[in-house]
């Protein structure tokens, strides 16, 4: 029969199934409802069960001291869990690892110097350099590398670190925090054209690995590289892909794990673990437990981690300060909590050093295990077998306060654990012992805390003293006459530190936030832009036209004059308002769930100025109401973007280091043809190809009648209230300004606040008329969520194609000069030269103000009945 062991639980059943194999062991796990079947296994002669007992334990079998015994089973290795991701809804905990489960740390230590010896066997005696993925497999790269006596090991980290420079980077598809940043200090510790290790604690399906390796072989091309892994479950068409893909890139790829075997998933399953109850978070005892604090020793030139490199010639030094923090701990333990185990919790990246602390502490007689924190969302269900029993949720305690992290297990059977949190500065913040951090829920447990802290090397004194280093001790020049780095008697390889870095230094300008600049409150939105106010940047709108026209000026280097309408168009806006508020408020919390929905809470608002920018603060006023959902109080940025210049790349370089760039959801009020759409993406690849951190390019509009995004609250092209004036409807913004005069290369792009129209501003009127209308379409948003979620949403750009067969048929040289839809006719009739107006029903509602525009400008409107848009204006073309 199958070596098969069946869990069965209320909710589902996990089946898993081992056999041997060339050597390794396969296995095929896979989650059903019931109704789905699982493929089978054919058994092996050297197959054995794990029994369902086994699997609550969390730790693979070991010998006394720690030992990991001779062979090790996948079964050993992984137990299969869920988490709620659109991406990948299942979750294979490392038993070896000291993630999710709190682990024997020589274990840990063990599995990596197994690994390290698998790896060595590939390299023979050439040198290397280790490349850890986060967050995972930070502390296992680092031991791989430790085992290897490695020039270099560096992780890539997934924290903004302010003071560091960004290498380059590279994608996790599946990831719930995809970009991977690589910060090492100096750069050419990394960037040399030795061999590359990179180790990560599983590969699903090699793709992560191939995007890692086609990022960094652009960057900086290697002859050989060795990818690493606990367990590899490629397929055979994965494996397939591996093979075409290394022999595309002209390099040698070898890969090693412990075990290999394959995942088997039934039909349906995000969908069916999105269904699942809510699980049972941050659990509470009557009495609560302790929390206290110590401040650990650690010489400030020595690396604790891998996140800006460490060296071969920093070993010795860590060892040394490790011995000190070690008897420190000690000490405290036995003084506060004599003769309790205790369970050492690093903090996300931060695993290496942690788990060397535990070490340090099992070696001299404290039962200790060790486990992290992670940014990873898991389902957690108390159910005998299934490994995630307990999970904490916390607000993260850097500098990002809307952001969840989450803590699984640390528990013990049969003890009361010590929980020795490990963190560096940047985390000992208020936020971590403040109501819903860290030390807030273990406490609320019953857990007695005690917070460690252990300083962290600066990157920019990393950089100085191994730059130093180099220089006085003559480095050798490379063939482009630039300095290799010395890691002890020798150099690591040829420097590539000839490429420069396009995010630059890490000083940034401060947001700009009202009553200072803008009417919008502070909390509703920070502007990520320069304050022009008291430059002239206003030119006569035909003058301005012609300039752009004939190619003597871009249209983003000055500013037409702020129309203002009559009185009898302000009496219209008002109607108007009144009258959509609930249509536009429906649209806002539709867009704003869908969001929700599809990227999670960890979200942070960018609107796109100044046309996003209403759209931006009424989401945000969503999503903090309360209304319909727990309360989210979601971080909004307002930012520049350019027709043909891209987006603004400093302000992406604040928002990759004040926020995880995965969270980033940018926003816009509608799409007119889908150019912004375009530029978005445009700009965002060249971001990201010049070594910058990648963001998700999926716009997210209120409107989408151009039928170009996937994430919308409407596609129907009526009137949106904000887009019937200029600044008096946008916080009195001006358009944004990207003109070299006046814009450096730190600077945001420039903006005006037009103090001076105060007495006309009805920004905020908009904002508090629809917020007024949130409660009275509540009951409606989740059914306009199911539709949207129910429908095809692919893009078909149709209106692209119709703006084409407008052109054509009008003799319009560019695309350019038509403006499709009621928002981009507004503009047109507000602030360009504008020809004529199309409409697609004379008296239509949803145009009445654009009539009194067109009727105001001399600008005749005629009527189309096939126009695929209400309406749209079209720019008069000076040249002709």
């Amino acid at each position: 029969m199958n070596a098969v062991s069946t869990i069965d639980m209320p909710w589902a059943t996990v089946h898993l199934g081992i056999r041997l194999h060339h050597g390794q062991a396969f296995t095929a796990c896979g989650v059903s409802d019931g109704s789905s079947a699982v493929t089978a296994i054919d058994p092996a002669p050297q197959s054995r069960a794990v029994s369902a007992e086994s699997w609550g334990a969390g730790l693979a079998p070991v010998e006394p001291g720690g030992e990991l015994p001779d062979a090790l089973s996948i079964g050993e290795l992984v137990r299969p869990g869920l988490r709620r991701n659109p991406r990948r809804a299942h979750l294979l905990v490392s038993t070896v690892l000291g993630k999710h489960l709190p682990t024997d740390p020589r274990v840990v230590i063990g599995a990596g110097n197994r690994l390290a010896d698998l790896v060595r066997d590939k390299l023979g005696d050439r040198e290397a350099v280790v490349l850890g993925f986060a967050e995972t497999a930070t502390g296992l790269g680092h031991c791989v590398a430790a085992r290897l006596e490695a020039g270099c090991y560096l992780h890539s980290t997934r924290r903004s670190e302010p003071r560091a420079t960004t290498l380059t980077g590279f994608e996790e598809g599946h990831s719930h925090a995809t970009s991977h940043q690589l910060q090492p200090a100096p750069a050419e510790i990394f960037a040399n054209d030795l061999p590359l290790v990179l180790v990560d604690d599983e590969i699903s399906t090699g793709d992560t690995a191939i995007d890692a390796v086609r990022a960094l072989h652009e960057f900086a091309p290697r002859s050989q590289y060795v990818l690493a892994s606990l367990v590899d479950l490629r397929t055979a068409a994965d494996r397939d892909k591996f093979e075409k893909f290394a022999a595309e890139l002209g390099s040698r790829i070898d890969t090693v794990c412990l075990a290999t075997g394959l995942v088997d998933l039934p039909a349906g399953l995000v969908d069916a673990v999105a269904a699942l109850p809510e699980p049972r978070l941050n659990p509470r005892s009557v009495q609560p437990g302790s929390y206290s604090h110590i401040e650990l020793p650690w010489p400030g030139a020595v690396p604790e981690g891998g996140r800006h490199g460490v060296l071969r010639t920093d070993a010795a030094a860590f060892d040394d300060a490790l011995d000190v923090v070690v008897d420190e701990v000690r000490a405290r333990l036995d003084a506060e909590f004599a003769g309790r185990p205790v369970i050492v919790l690093g903090h996300e990246e931060l695993m290496y050093l942690p788990v060397r602390l535990a070490a340090g502490l099992a070696d001299a007689g404290f039962p200790a295990r060790f486990q992290t924190t992670t940014r990873s969302p898991a389902y957690v269900l108390d159910e005998p077998g299934y490994p995630l029993r307990r999970g904490f949720r916390f607000t993260a305690p850097e500098p990002d306060p809307t952001a969840q992290r989450y803590l699984y297990n640390a528990q013990w059977e049969g003890e009361n654990p010590v929980l020795l949190v490990v963190i560096d500065p940047p985390a000992d913040t208020p936020e971590l012992v403040a109501p819903g951090g860290l030390v807030d829920v273990l406490t609320a447990s019953g857990a007695d805390v005690l917070v460690a802290v252990v300083p962290g090397a600066d990157p920019r004194e990393l950089h100085a003293s191994r730059r130093a280093q180099a220089s006085d001790e003559g480095a050798p020049r490379n063939a482009r006459g630039r300095e290799e780095l010395v890691t002890d008697n020798h150099w690591v390889g040829e420097s590539r530190g000839a490429v420069e870095l396009a995010v630059g230094p890490n000083d940034f300008p401060a947001p700009l936030h009202g009553p200072d600049f803008g009417s919008y409150a502070r909390e509703d939105v920070s502007w990520l832009l320069k304050d022009l106010s008291d430059v002239d940047l206003e030119a006569d709108v035909a003058e301005r036209e012609r300039r752009i026209q004939a190619g003597k000026a871009h249209y983003a280097e000055s500013l037409p004059v702020e129309y203002q309408p009559d009185a009898a168009y302000r009496e219209l806006f008002d109607r108007v308002l009144a009258e959509s508020a609930e249509r536009l408020a429906l649209a806002v919390a539709t867009v704003a769930e869908l969001v929700v929905a599809e990227r999670g809470e960890n979200i942070v608002l960018v609107s796109l100025a100044r046309a996003g920018t209403p759209i931006g603060v009424l989401m945000r006023r969503w999503l903090a109401s309360g209304i319909g959902r727990p309360a989210l109080d979601a971080p909004h940025y307002a930012v520049s973007i350019v027709r043909d210049r891209g987006i603004d790349s400093v302000a992406l370089d604040y928002l990759a280091h004040h926020h995880d760039p995965s969270t980033i959801v940018f926003v816009d009020g509608w799409t007119g043809k889908g150019a912004i759409t375009h530029e978005l993406t445009a700009a965002l690849d060249a971001y990201h190809a010049a070594g910058g951190a990648r963001f998700d390019d999926e716009l997210v509009v209120l409107a989408d009648p151009a039928n170009c995004v996937r994430t919308f609250g409407t596609r129907d092209d009526f009137l949106i209230a904000s887009a019937c004036l200029n600044s008096t409807v946008s916080g009195l913004v001006s358009r944004t300004v990207l003109n070299e005069k006046l814009i450096g290369p730190r600077d945001f792009h420039g903006a005006k606040f037009y103090r001076d129209l105060a007495a006309d501003d009805v920004s905020n009127k908009l904002i508090d008329t629809v917020t007024a209308a949130f409660e009275s379409i509540r009951d409606k948003v989740p059914a306009a969520v199911a539709a949207i979620r129910d429908s095809d949403r692919t893009p078909d750009w149709s209106g692209w194609a119709s703006v084409e067969k407008v052109r054509a048929e009008y003799g319009i040289s560019t695309v350019n000069y038509v403006k499709p839809g009621v928002g981009e006719t507004t503009r047109v009739l507000l602030r360009r030269v504008p020809w004529r107006v199309l409409v697609r029903e004379a008296d239509a509602p949803e145009h009445a103000h654009i009539r009194l525009l067109a009727a105001a400008r001399n600008v005749p409107v005629e009527v189309v009945p096939d126009l695929a848009y209400s309406c749209m204006g079209l720019i008069k073309e000076l040249s002709q």
